[in-house]
């Protein structure tokens, strides 16, 4: 049901990283995007993936994990993805990415759910450094990346208060919080 897919697909930042995941399941994972809707129906996104150690550490050095965690720099070398999805948009076919980038990253993830995975979409990235680091030519606009692997914490949701804060937060046991506003905060009321 997809219900249960949505609550199973949390953003998870650490990882078994000693549980490979392999280039076909990637693979499998963007064909999914193929079958999505997208603006005009233009397809101008296109996928770089990463199961290589190395390479995989080298992408790392260029992601923001979580904002929000301010003392936390990321998941230590043994909590990392094992893969990544690279998202760039092709700026010959058009400019504009945003729509048709989260409805493929939500695709993948929830792809990745259904495989025993977990994930967490990445737009802090630094986007000319890692042109430069992977020589990707400047007719492709570096959308965001998308951190898979084995996740190795829980996260929980919670039902954010009409005056709560949306930040998500860690309890002392390192149990992932992340504040959701509930229904009454989203259907509003015709004014008429």
């Amino acid at each position: 049901m997809l219900k249960d897919l949505l609550l199973r697909n949390r953003s998870y930042r650490r990882f078994h990283a000693d549980k490979a995941i392999s280039e076909e399941q990637l693979t499998e994972l963007v064909e999914l995007t193929r079958y999505c809707g997208c603006v005009a129906n233009l397809q101008p996104l296109r996928y770089l993936l990463s199961v290589d150690k190395e390479r995989n550490d080298r992408i790392f050095n260029y992601l923001g994990w979580a904002g929000y965690l301010k003392d936390w720099k990321g998941p230590a070398e043994n909590e990392r993805p094992s893969g990544y999805i690279v998202i760039i948009g092709d700026k010959t076919i058009s400019d504009r990415f945003d729509g048709d980038s989260g409805i493929a990253a939500q695709s993948i993830l929830l792809g990745a759910v259904e495989k025993g995975l977990g994930g967490c979409m990445i737009g802090s990235i630094q986007k000319q450094k890692f042109r430069e680091e992977f020589k990707i030519p400047t007719r492709f606009e570096i959308v965001m990346v998308i951190a898979l692997g084995y996740p190795a914490e829980e996260v929980r949701l919670v039902d954010k208060e009409e005056s709560g804060d949306i930040k998500y937060w860690r309890d002392e046991s390192g149990v992932h919080y992340v504040p959701k506003r509930t229904m009454d905060h989203l259907v509003l009321s015709w004014i008429n």
